[in-house]
């Protein structure tokens, strides 16, 4: 048989057949070792086949199909490792919170480039802007304006007074949609806008820290009662992005703005850090590329870790 995986819960896999049948399955332990550097070979989005147990209604998976795309970050626990957060997906929605808790421009940048990286479509959900005040008004317009200049689509969101909610549902018409964001950006609020019948659970933020509380521990996907049938796969909140597998000739190639560019610069390796005659620092003296992005880039470009510090926030 053949279905889609919705579930993942390290060892078991939740996989819907087209007829809406749902088995159990796990997988065999040649999975681990098909040259997949991956904490966990199956993900959420996957297409498989899968055989039934004898006397068991639970299954085996035995074959992944080849994926469309997925989206992926370091483990937590084994930097060496990555974990598939999941795959063939048609969108990617990162939701984006100025306040309880702050979501920073490195964060955003590293979801965004890892989402060009694997041809997925990014869309910016800057949530909870109900209840802004003049000054994060303001800072959430300036952000607005770098990614949106640069190609990307935001849009304002209010998942607790439903502000836009039925644009995102309309963005998600047909398709397989991911939501991501750090724990606390009201995640699981708007999922259970998007749609009231899933009653996903939701936790206060952590008044001392800014953040949220974990509410979501594997990923997971809904289907919604649309026409077409559209597709929600809820994430775990993180709370950061770490990437893999960019090489340094090739960071710049995932934004968008620098790809614009780069044919301008003399040197065809150039990695817009020294070299002269460089159009993406010139860009960047010019106000034509944003400080933020730029420093972003450099910490790609690097190696290094985001570090989230309000320092960070200079755009």
């Amino acid at each position: 048989m053949t279905g889609v995986v919705i579930k993942s819960t390290g060892s078991w896999y939740m996989v819907r057949t087209q007829n809406h049948k749902q088995y159990k399955c796990r997988i065999r332990g040649k999975f681990r070792m098909d040259g997949i550097k991956s904490t966990n070979p199956v993900t959420v989005g996957d297409h498989v086949d899968f055989e039934l147990e004898k006397n068991s209604n639970t299954g085996v998976i035995t074959n992944i199909h080849d994926r469309k795309n997925y989206i992926v970050r370091k483990s937590v626990n084994l930097s060496k490792q990555t974990h598939i957060i999941a795959s063939n997906i048609d969108l990617a929605f990162l939701l984006v919170t100025l306040d309880h808790p702050p979501t920073f421009p490195p964060f955003i940048d590293r979801f965004l480039a890892t989402a060009e990286a694997y041809h997925i479509k990014a869309i910016l959900l800057f949530n909870k802007i109900d209840t802004y005040d003049e000054a994060l008004h303001l800072e959430k317009e300036k952000l607005i304006n770098i990614y949106q200049n640069i190609g990307y689509q935001c849009v304002e969101i209010s998942a607790t007074t439903n502000q836009n909610i039925e644009k995102v549902k309309q963005l998600m018409l047909g398709k397989v949609s991911l939501f991501s964001g750090h724990s606390g950006v009201g995640k699981s609020t708007l999922i259970n806008a998007l749609a009231p019948n899933l009653n996903l659970k939701t936790a206060e933020i952590s008044v001392q820290h800014k953040q949220g509380q974990h509410t979501t521990t594997f990923a997971e996907m809904f289907v919604m009662d649309t026409e077409p049938e559209s597709y929600l796969i809820d994430t775990p909140g993180i709370k950061g992005f770490g990437v893999v597998d960019f090489e340094q000739n090739e960071v710049g190639d995932f934004f968008p703005e620098f790809f614009a560019l780069k044919h301008q610069c003399k040197f065809n390796n150039c990695l817009h850090v020294n070299e002269p005659k460089c159009a993406i620092k010139t860009a960047l003296e010019k106000g034509e590329i944003a400080t933020s992005r730029y420093k972003s880039y450099l910490q790609l470009l690097a190696g290094e870790d985001e570090h989230f510090r309000v320092s960070n926030f200079d755009i």
